[in-house]
C-alpha cells in the first residue's frame, strides 16, 4: 500500500534534483539548505507515517515546515535571479501539494 504523502513528497524531490544541479554554480548554500530541506519532508513524514499520537502529529508539522522552506529557497533563487520562475513552476506547485496534505495529517 502506498502512502500518497510521502510518493508526493518523493516527486517533490526528483523535481528538485534538477534544479539543484543549476543552483549549485550559484549560491552553494542555498543549495545545500534546499537539499536538507527537501530531503527533510520526505523523511519527516515516512517516519510520522510510522508513529501514533502527538510524536506523529509533531513529525507531520516538522515536514509542512520543511515544505514551506523548501518553497522559500526556490522563491529566493527566483528573487535572486539564479533560476526563473517557469523553471521552478512544477517543483513550487509540488510543494504546496505536499504541504496541504501534510497540513490535514498535522491537524488530525
Amino acid at each position: 500500500m502506498t502512502f500518497d504523502t510521502y510518493d508526493r513528497s518523493l516527486q517533490l524531490l526528483r523535481a528538485l534534483a534538477v534544479l539543484l544541479k543549476r543552483l549549485a554554480s550559484h549560491d552553494a548554500d542555498l543549495t545545500k539548505q534546499l537539499r536538507r530541506a527537501g530531503a527533510s519532508v520526505a523523511l519527516n513524514i515516512a517516519e510520522a507515517n510510522q508513529r501514533v499520537g502527538k510524536d506523529r502529529t509533531h513529525l507531520f508539522r516538522v515536514a509542512l515546515g520543511s515544505a514551506a522552506e523548501v518553497t522559500a529557497c526556490l522563491e529566493v533563487a527566483v528573487a535572486l535571479d539564479y533560476l526563473a520562475h517557469a523553471d521552478v513552476a512544477a517543483a513550487l506547485e509540488l510543494a504546496d501539494r505536499v504541504r496541504a496534505l501534510t497540513y490535514r495529517l498535522a491537524r488530525r
